[in-house]
């Protein structure tokens, strides 16, 4: 996982590649969407903002043809994360979905305002705790700008 302090830290760093341009256009599109909506940008990204308290959740996540980024606005959330190779494969991957679960422990970390984390496809997260969470949710397509199977 790539843990950014600021969204400009981010920017600075992530600015070349349609993708990455793109996750700029939906993080500066924050402020007109609605909470809890997919939104899409080409076919290499959708976005969401996601808004409230959520429980943990039992089983580490994990993606193959997508990434994560997600973009705090407000509140704080422990994450908990670790290399694939190193979990229990609990739910086999389907590409339906592009998640795969696992079972195991990882290392944790706390995500607050104004962080940006990256969440690798080697690895799988879970959340552990969040407060007053407000974020964007970025998923992009680990192809450069297009899906393979068009």
């Amino acid at each position: 996982m790539i843990i950014l302090d600021t969204v400009e830290n981010f920017q600075r760093i992530y600015r070349a590649g349609k993708k990455w341009q793109r996750c700029m256009e939906a993080i500066n599109n924050l402020d007109n969407i609605l909470p809890n909506v997919f939104y899409s940008i080409g076919d290499s990204l959708v976005y969401r903002l996601a808004e409230g308290t959520e429980e943990g959740t039992e089983l580490f996540e994990g993606h193959r043809r997508y990434f994560d980024v997600h973009y705090y606005l407000s509140g704080q959330e422990t994450v908990e994360y670790a290399d694939k190779k190193t979990l229990t494969p609990e739910a086999a991957y389907r590409d339906e979905s592009d998640r795969e679960y696992f079972c195991g422990k990882g290392a944790a970390c706390t995500l607050v305002a104004g962080n940006v984390a990256i969440f690798e496809n080697h690895e799988a997260y879970r959340f552990r705790e969040s407060t007053g969470v407000k974020k964007a949710i970025l998923k992009v397509t680990v192809e450069e700008t297009y899906f393979l199977n068009k």
